[in-house]
């Protein structure tokens, strides 16, 4: 398996908003997005449903081509694949497992199929050492023992052995790069750290990336090495996992991690926060798309877009107050 990075540079995806031909508004789901997914490393995407984060996902495994923008690995532009031998190769390196472990898996058909048909369509293995491949994808993920769990169907197994399927099913193809789309949301809460863990062993004993899209900061906090923080299709903040939660420079960020309960904390000063449009992706004006929420907002921000700014080392924001550009 090649340890190569995944580079994301300009990504950017517009859906069309009016219902009607007359209607040319646009949803700017995905804006001049970039990001390199490394080796070895958990990327956490965060940001409130709505945010854009799975449509980043989607164009990574390419189930959305995008209006422009390149995914770089290994020297080839991905976007420009074609063909079902290229595609095919380009899939068994970027694999996705999906947020509803039960709605991605055919409830007509056991584990062993499940993971069988990946080795097949990708010729991973000899068509006599599949099963051999199976038990073992089984027990890399915890499911034991390996014999039991390939008979089983969907609806037999936990939503953590569920998951733990789909993640086995990802790993089949000996990919450099998984992306996880809210794989624990729907999860119950005693069973998702299992799944963490695993994430975090798999990208250490493998050289992994991983891209870790979430709402869930806490989780972030708990495997990520590096967290991008989205908002109406643009990353307003980036940098190394424990500086961007413990110490962040945008707005939205902070009022993420106002959001998030901790007993420990104690009694919080209050976060005035200001009401804004539900729409800000959609034919956004010049200026910050926070502005109508944010606290700190002064008259910059609702006229120039604010550039991401590295602020600190390794770490950035989309703020006209806490990362000001010199150009600005």
């Amino acid at each position: 398996m090649s340890a190569a990075e995944l580079q994301v540079e300009g990504l950017t995806k517009y859906f069309r908003a009016g219902g009607t031909w007359f209607d040319r508004s646009r949803v700017h789901a995905v804006e001049d997005v970039s990001f390199s997914l490394r080796p070895g490393t958990i990327t956490a995407l965060v940001g409130e449903s709505g945010s854009g984060k799975s449509t980043v996902a989607r164009l990574l495994v390419r189930l959305y081509a995008p209006t422009s923008g390149r995914v770089l690995f290994g020297g080839e532009d991905l976007t420009q694949v074609r063909g079902r031998r290229r595609t095919l190769a380009y899939r068994s390196q970027v694999q996705m497992t999906f947020q509803d472990p039960f709605g991605s898996l055919n409830p007509a058909k056991t584990v062993r199929h499940h993971l069988a048909r990946p080795l097949r369509i990708h010729h991973v293995v000899p068509h006599d050492q599949i099963d051999n491949r199976v038990h073992e994808l089984l027990d890399r993920v915890g499911l034991v023992p390996p014999e039991k769990i390939a008979a089983k169907y969907p609806h037999e197994l936990s939503g953590g052995q569920r998951q733990r399927v789909a993640i086995a099913r990802a790993l089949a193809v000996e990919p450099s790069v998984v992306v996880a789309d809210e794989p624990i949301s729907m999860l119950d809460v005693s069973i998702r750290i299992g799944i963490l863990n695993l994430m975090v062993d798999l990208k250490e004993q493998h050289d992994l990336a991983f891209l870790y899209v979430t709402h869930d900061l806490a989780s972030a906090r708990y495997v990520a090495d590096t967290v991008l923080v989205m908002y109406a299709g643009q990353i307003v903040e980036q940098g190394p996992a424990e500086q961007v939660l413990s110490e962040p420079l945008h707005p939205y960020t902070e009022l993420l991690l106002a959001s998030v309960p901790d007993p420990a904390a104690g009694e919080r000063d209050k976060i005035e926060v200001h009401k804004g449009l539900a729409a800000a992706a959609v034919d956004p004006r010049d200026g910050c798309r926070f502005v109508n929420r944010c606290p700190i907002a002064i008259d910059v921000c609702s006229k120039i877009t604010p550039p991401l700014v590295e602020a600190r080392r390794d770490h950035s924001a989309r703020c006209h107050v806490t990362a000001p550009s010199p150009l600005v």
